[in-house]
């Protein structure tokens, strides 16, 4: 059981598992694409469960006095995760008010590399709450080679689009698909900058 103290970290870890479990979730979701509201509503459950996590950082950080790290760092920290989600969750809405219900290979690969940036960052979370900052490093080194991966598939995406798409509005569509999951690889990015961050302010 954490002690009392360590609300800090015990949240932060819900959030990062709430992150992987979004992330299958979503994945799930764009390579069915059977139902996307459903699929949108799902999304929005966990999104709303991430918020709840966040306030009760807040909370705690108005009333706790001596925080695990410093309070700038759990806040940013706090923010930079529920960021994660709320990016997700806005792909999601997309395709229901959209009404896109396409299968589309740019946004199955997109949704494979935020799978597997929330892996890595669920694995440097969980570093950190133990306390073994120097080995966060591994997993935040993947997570900016992954969003690496997210700017060639942006780019990739929007030239394909260009190349086949005639109709404008689904044109518009896509693009804006695109480039909101590849803002969300960036959100995965600030993440591992923040964590590596508090590994040097605290090794």
């Amino acid at each position: 059981m954490f002690k009392k103290k360590d609300v800090f970290f015990e949240t932060l870890q819900n959030m990062a598992d709430t992150l992987v479990q979004a992330s299958e979730v979503f994945v799930k979701g764009v390579e069915t694409m059977d139902n996307v509201s459903e699929f949108a509503k799902n999304m929005k459950e966990l999104e709303s469960k991430c918020d709840v996590f966040t306030h009760t950082i807040l909370k705690e950080l108005n009333k706790t006095f001596i925080t695990p790290i410093e309070r700038d760092d759990i806040m940013a920290l706090t923010t930079a995760l529920d960021d994660v989600l709320d990016g997700m969750e806005a792909c999601a809405s997309r395709f229901d008010m959209y009404q896109v219900t396409e299968r589309d290979e740019i946004c199955i690969l997109f949704a494979d590399v935020l799978k597997r940036s929330t892996y890595e960052i669920q694995k440097a979370i969980r570093l950190m709450t133990q306390k073994k900052l120097l080995a966060i490093r591994e997993h935040s080194i993947k997570v900016n080679d992954l969003e690496n991966e997210g700017d060639e598939l942006l780019r990739r995406g929007i030239k394909h689009l260009f190349a086949t798409i005639t109709d404008p509005i689904t044109l518009i569509k896509y693009k804006e698909i695109y480039e909101r999951l590849e803002e969300t690889t960036d959100s995965c990015e600030d993440v591992a900058h923040i964590l590596e961050s508090i590994v040097m302010r605290n090794s």
